[in-house]
């Protein structure tokens, strides 16, 4: 017999952004958090979809939510509290999604688009971006004990990039982490049979991804002061990607505060492989 697993990954970026991302030498999202997965269990039965583009109708023909063992949300360019099409299309599939009661993952926009879907609020957030490395991010009481951070320090930092959070849980979430950006970092909703599990942050990332990103944004980042210029821009992407292909440049990791709960996948994916394998569990075929 054999363990195979079936996740459904839901890409909520719009085509556009993620073949932006893919000639900036990053990938689309759904493709990302596909590699990230794929790590932590290369065996697993993947299927992608894109609702921004598709509309919550987006499953391949006869496919049912209910088919798999797992659901994970992708990040997103899209802001949880604008309604625009590429927006409302991905509401009622978040909603329909958690209420299977089956394992579901949400990272960033996958927090974003759940908490607005089950009532909770989303706004700009007041402190700006954050991007690159999401520092000091803290674990409270429930967060601790909770089995997303099983072997997780209390006090880590992660791989991020947002401009919006959830400023309001939905009812019935616990609130899980927070930082002096956000104090929403995490939360959990398991009640009422539901089985989510979200972070704002972006466990899936490498640093590869990032530095497409930092090119994705470009002039933005430049004029909210965040790099001096273009030229400084670059440097810093070429630099991360130097360090996701070579991790022991300790020169780099120095230079830019990069520590192993950033920079070491092992450390970097605790949450997805517990999620893995405290929430999505075996399942024999």
């Amino acid at each position: 017999m054999e363990n195979v697993r079936k996740i459904l990954i839901v890409d909520g970026n719009r085509h556009d952004v993620n073949a932006l991302n893919r000639s900036l030498g990053g990938s689309p999202s759904g493709e990302g958090y596909e590699a990230a997965l794929r790590r932590l269990d290369p065996d697993l039965d993947i299927t992608i979809v894109r609702p921004a583009d598709d509309g919550p109708d987006c499953l391949p023909k006869g496919v049912k939510l209910t088919d798999f063992d797992g659901i994970a949300w992708t990040g997103s360019a899209l802001n949880a509290y604008i309604d625009e099409d590429a927006v409302l299309n991905q509401l009622p599939l978040a909603k329909a999604t958690v209420e299977t009661g089956l394992p579901v993952f949400g990272s960033c926009w996958g927090m974003q688009i759940v908490a607005r879907a089950f009532g909770g609020e989303v706004r700009a957030a007041p402190k700006g971006r954050e991007i690159g490395v999401g520092r000091m991010i803290r674990l409270n009481r429930a967060g601790v004990s909770h089995p997303m951070y099983r072997g997780k320090s209390a006090c880590f930092s992660a791989l991020t990039v947002h401009m919006d959070e959830v400023c309001v849980a939905p009812k019935g979430a616990v609130i899980l982490a927070g930082n002096d950006h956000s104090h929403i970092q995490a939360f959990a909703m398991e009640n009422d049979g539901m089985k989510f599990w979200g972070v704002q942050y972006h466990p899936e990332y490498t640093l590869a991804e990032l530095a497409a990103i930092f090119r994705r944004y470009g002039q933005r980042l430049i004029d909210a002061g965040l790099f001096a210029d273009q030229a400084a821009l670059e440097t810093m992407s070429a630099n991360w990607v130097t360090l996701h292909n070579d991790p022991d440049r300790r020169d780099l990791a120095w230079q830019y505060g990069i520590d192993d709960d950033a920079l070491r996948y092992e450390r970097r994916l605790i949450e997805l492989a517990n999620w893995l394998k405290y929430s999505v569990g075996t399942k024999t075929v």
